[in-house]
């Protein structure tokens, strides 16, 4: 028999919750029914069909303090219904990958009729969540009980929700037995060990494991660096001729690993399904407003903002905005430049102990004042980019990724580039470059998990004897789960873990040369960020709607960028050593000319590796290739279908015809 949406029952009154919905106190109760009523309705008529409930029946908000949660699950033959409406690829029994159907669902690896589970909790949670989005409304022109909320016809009524402030969130519940499975294989022993990067993928999805293999991958990268640069800090501080073979091994090195992981990122993205995965047509952002209309491509009637007005924003108002704030920390550079020469100038007069140490205080002070720049510049950056309105998600973490790459570029390296160019202080330069990746190191942990961990157990103390107090008859353990995780952190996503990995890479590469140091502290940095990160996944933040991935996206262009411009200061560095100025003394013009010929070779040497290196290994390039000729196989075996039945159809018509 074969299985449909309009054969499905929404109405168990008991089932695994998955999500949780969150509805603001003073919600309207005819609000509540039309909400309930939409995500329980058959698909045929525009609902969801999930299963739906109150967190606390009638008796239990009798006992405990009432509050407005929800929880929604699924049956298994809804969830795997999803999976084949979103698209998601599973193995097959012949080891392909292709997207799933339900109709050949016996054909996929791992498929059983009572294993429930063939689809990762994950999964499950991210095909909630799109059927969630994709509840649209049909003729209603407002919410109900909101007149000011308005609806038009193919609008998202949870995004409608989400931004007039009736829902407060929408999150995902933690699996407290396979969290705690995860976290023991993770984080919780402390030893030198590969990530279980599956687990992760099938617990928080692909974006986020992800991340944590391109962390384990770029950690194990900088090994080579570490040890290869210790016995330069510590035998051949001053020949600055010798780093030309390190600084060379560090621009190589900086290439091939950018390139190695593209092949393990197809490797791993082609065994999860998200390299073949198609890529579903992108709605417009929650955010996004405008007049209504009807779009062009799609034919169906949503906002419209004229992008002439977006570009009036950008360059009128953004721009100068960005250009302001990157004078600004030109200004507080060459306040920290002032320190130091006061601090100089006082360990000058009075040599002692405390005024060594001294020379360490302003590098510090910056490295902190670099970090608050840059978070209150986040805001700001998220806030304009908002603004600007952009239609699509996609935009609008482009110009947010690229505002925030420039300051932060211009605010963590200005001064280490104006040291080196213009003062031409290689000592300051190791000092200022040792404390700021030192500092900045520090205070990432301190900020991302440390204090937010404090936080967020002395919050749960607090809950568990608020619970505790009650006294209920009721079982409260899912109550008191909820309560939990409802007051925990948001996590925003990976932006900015990528982040400080981008500036980590900008400090080992850009002057290798001067302080081959760096790598090692990153290397240790790194160990214990793997284990921080994890904490504040599994304990501090709410667990994030799993979203499929394929690549490290636009990160991965902008970490080949500062490879790219760490070949000029390498360069740069080397040709204004003493040694190499010693060759040429009399001509200034021959040593410029030789560099840049030098320069122009290490550029071409990696463009060269760069096209040499496949992005994807041969074994996964055939797969592909084998997949895209059954796929037009199958759509010309359909269009011939589609023709015999017209002939067939056609035929008797013709016979009548005939005399």
């Amino acid at each position: 028999m074969r299985v449909t949406l309009s054969t499905l029952d929404t109405c168990e009154s008991s089932f695994t919750p998955l999500v949780v919905i969150e509805l603001a106190q003073d919600v309207k109760e005819e609000t509540k029914e039309w909400l309930k009523n939409r995500i329980i309705a058959k698909k045929k008529d525009g609902g969801a069909q999930l299963l739906f409930r109150p967190l606390l029946n009638k008796y239990e908000r009798e006992t405990l303090e009432n509050q407005n949660l929800y929880l929604v699950g699924a049956s298994s033959i809804r969830l795997l219904l999803g999976a084949e409406a979103v698209g998601l690829v599973k193995e097959c029994t012949d080891a392909a990958m292709r997207a799933f159907t339900y109709g050949t669902r016996h054909s996929f690896k791992g498929f059983h009729d009572n294993n429930d589970d063939f689809l990762t909790m994950a999964e499950c949670q991210f095909i909630i969540k799109h059927e969630l989005e994709n509840l649209r409304a049909r003729d209603e022109k407002m919410i109900p009980g909101y007149p000011q909320a308005k609806l038009y016809p193919g609008k998202s009524l949870m995004r409608r929700l989400l931004t007039s402030g009736i829902v407060t969130q929408v999150f995902p519940l933690h699996d407290t037995e396979a969290l705690k499975k995860l976290e023991d294989s993770w984080y919780t022993r402390f030893a030198l060990k590969y990530q279980p990067i599956d687990s992760i993928r099938g617990y928080f999805g692909e974006t986020i494991a992800l991340y944590f293999g391109f962390l384990e991958y770029f950690t194990f990268a900088l090994i080579p660096m570490a040890i290869i640069g210790l016995p330069y800090y510590l035998f051949v501080w001053e020949d600055y001729d010798k780093y030309v073979i390190f600084a060379s091994f560090n621009l190589i090195w900086s290439t091939v690993i950018l390139e190695v992981w593209k092949r393990g990122c197809a490797n791993m993205t082609y065994r999860w399904g998200t390299l073949v995965m198609k890529r579903q047509f992108e709605e417009p952002r929650p955010g996004f407003h405008g007049v209504l209309g009807i779009n062009s491509v799609t034919g169906r009637e949503e906002p419209l903002y004229s992008s002439y007005k977006r570009q009036l924003r950008i360059y009128l108002v953004s721009l100068p905005f960005v250009c302001l704030c990157l004078y600004l920390s030109l200004y507080v550079m060459m306040i920290y430049f002032d320190l130091e020469v006061w601090a100089l100038r006082l360990h000058e007069d009075n040599e002692t102990v405390w005024t060594s140490l001294l020379l360490y205080v302003p590098s510090i002070i910056y490295a902190i004042v670099i970090e608050i720049m840059n978070r209150l510049y986040r805001y700001a950056a998220e806030f304009l980019t908002s603004w600007e309105n952009h239609r699509l998600e996609s935009a609008y973490q482009n110009h947010l990724v690229l505002k925030v790459l420039v300051f932060n570029f211009l605010n963590c390296f200005a001064s280490l580039f104006y040291i080196a160019f213009v003062l031409r202080d290689m000592k300051l330069l190791r000092q200022s470059l040792a404390t700021l990746l030192i500092t900045s190191q520090i205070l990432n942990q301190v900020v991302e998990s440390l204090l937010p961990y404090w936080l967020q157990r002395k919050y749960c103390t607090k809950v568990k004897k608020k619970v505790q107090a009650l006294k209920a008859d009721v079982d409260t353990t899912l109550y008191e789960k909820v309560l939990l995780e409802k007051e925990m952190g948001t996590y925003l996503g990976t932006f900015d873990d990528y982040l400080e990995l981008f500036l980590q890479f900008g400090y080992v590469s850009l002057f290798s040369c001067v302080y081959p140091l760096a790598a090692a502290f990153a290397v240790l940095n790194n160990l214990t960020e793997v284990n921080s990160d994890a904490l504040k996944m599994c304990r501090v933040f709410k667990r994030p709607f799993a979203e499929p991935s394929a690549s490290i996206g636009v990160w991965q262009l902008a970490f080949e960028t500062m490879s790219i411009i760490s070949v000029v200061t390498n360069c740069a560095l080397i040709g204004m050593s003493p040694q190499v100025n010693a060759v040429f003394p009399e001509s200034k013009t021959d040593l410029v000319l030789i560099v840049v010929a030098v320069e122009h070779a290490l550029l071409a040497l990696k463009f060269i590796l760069a096209f040499a290196i496949p992005d994807k290994p041969r074994h996964i390039q055939m797969k592909l290739a084998r997949l895209e000729f059954e796929s037009l196989e199958a759509l010309k075996q359909q269009q011939m279908k589609l023709v015999s039945e017209n002939l067939k159809e056609e035929s008797p018509e013709d016979e009548k015809e005939a005399p």
